[in-house]
């Protein structure tokens, strides 16, 4: 798919012109009309965090897509401003506290949906994956690490890449520093040739409300010392989070930190891309919804911008899955179960990834699928079918919400006193409490 395209995959959900039919023709639908008693329509409260940019953009898509095979549902967007649905994720939790849910929620597939399995919060989505057939559908690794006791209870919407490094490449050239260090000691190095220029050598944020952003970051450097066999065994009870290795990555967060440019700015992530795009940053690792801003920004990818596996973890497919749920005591049970049809489609897949910067989260996608999607998602779709899949933190994949919680605290007092020794306790006693 060319810019333009993806351009105009955005703008025609914008304006409201159903994508199905005109561009993705070919591809499955979820053929599903809803109405409620008598013929009459149905409303759909859909509750998400996609507000800004990319994200909201293929929101739109979607609910283009959905329309056209649902016109008699009247969709009504919920959604919640904040990175990583930090503050959608608190006003689900009062609503569902308080017996008003939304007709169905976005979620990230793994530990995160944990709490809400626990609390009988939804519903086993298992007759929808055997009538849709999703259970041979679905890349068989994404299923094994989402599903809780054999059971599912979400959809799978996309795939997103987690472990990426965007770089300005014209800033870079300047620079005389790789695009794509190949590793961590060649990335600290490249942030400094950044910094003797004069530009920011790394976009993010350290604030209370965009801890994430370090989060994200962390993880990654994790990655790159204890390997995709390493990350996994850091999950489970009895994970080491004592080792040299744990050390190393968390001093290289300090130093890393220290070269980026007043990270106690209140700066989004979107923002923080559009600096890199704009030439006020170098890097900034993200995952790919970033590429999403670039591209509907009109930037040309290896002119403006270039991405690649974050240093050191190469060979590594660190992912996250959004998804969708059916929570129990939904109003409109049947336009949720429409909606989570479309979202399990073929078509509705592609018409929210091919502009969100995502790959579908399908075990098969034919060449001619694949001509949907740009330069960079195809590159994405080879890593995820050729590399080590693990799951992401930040993103909800392997640490249910408590857990996460802490490692926020931990990283909030690190943003303060740059103290590795200190983090790395607090991960140590995070890990007793909530390794399950």
């Amino acid at each position: 798919m060319s810019i333009s395209r993806r351009a105009f995959l955005a703008t025609a959900a914008t304006l409201g012109i159903g994508t199905g039919t005109a561009l993705l023709s070919g591809c499955a639908s979820s053929g599903t009309n809803v109405t409620g008693p008598s013929g009459s329509p149905s409303s759909l409260e859909v509750f998400s965090w996609w507000t800004e940019g990319g994200e909201k953009a293929a929101l739109n898509s979607l609910v283009s897509e959905f329309h056209v095979h649902n016109p008699h549902i009247d969709f009504v967007n919920r959604a919640v401003a904040g990175g990583a649905g930090t503050n959608a994720k608190a006003e689900l939790a009062r609503r569902l506290k308080a017996g008003d849910p939304p007709d169905t929620f976005q979620g990230q597939a793994g530990a995160m949906l944990d709490d809400y399995v626990d609390a009988g919060q939804l519903e086993d989505l298992g007759f929808l994956y055997q009538q849709q057939g999703w259970d041979r559908a679905l890349n068989s690794t994404l299923l094994q690490l989402t599903q809780r006791a054999g059971k599912h209870w979400s959809v799978p919407l996309d795939i997103h890449h987690i472990n990426v490094i965007w770089a300005n490449k014209r800033v870079c050239d300047h620079a005389k520093a790789p695009v794509a260090p190949d590793n961590v000691p060649d990335f600290v190095t490249a942030l400094h040739r950044v910094a003797a220029t004069g530009k920011n050598p790394l976009a993010i944020s350290a604030t209370a409300a965009e801890i994430w952003q370090v989060k994200h970051l962390m993880e990654c450097l994790l990655v790159a010392e204890v390997g995709p066999a390493g990350w996994p065994a850091l999950w489970k009870a009895g994970g080491d989070w004592g080792t040299q290795q744990v050390s190393t990555a968390l001093a290289a967060l300090r130093q890393i930190l220290a070269l980026a440019v007043n990270p106690t700015a209140e700066v989004s992530w979107d923002k923080a891309s559009a600096m890199v795009g704009s030439g006020e940053a170098a890097y900034q690792i993200m995952g790919d919804w970033t590429e999403a801003s670039f591209t509907l920004a009109g930037l040309l990818p290896h002119r403006d911008y270039d991405w690649a596996p974050a240093p050191g973890t190469d060979g590594t497919f660190v992912f996250a899955s959004d998804c969708f749920t059916l929570p129990k005591g939904a109003k409109d049970r049947d336009a949720a179960i429409a909606w989570l049809v479309e979202c399990g489609s073929q078509a509705g897949q592609d018409s929210f990834t091919a502009v969100k910067g995502a790959i579908p989260p399908r075990s098969v996608i034919g060449s001619t699928e694949r001509g949907l999607f740009d330069e960079y998602s195809n590159w994405s779709m080879q890593q995820w079918t050729g590399t080590q899949i693990v799951g992401s933190l930040t993103h909800g994949v392997v640490a249910r919400a408590a857990w996460n919680s802490a490692i926020d605290s931990a990283l909030l007092s690190f943003a303060a006193n740059r103290d590795p020794v200190r983090l790395q306790t607090a991960l140590q006693a995070a890990a007793k409490q909530y390794a399950a």
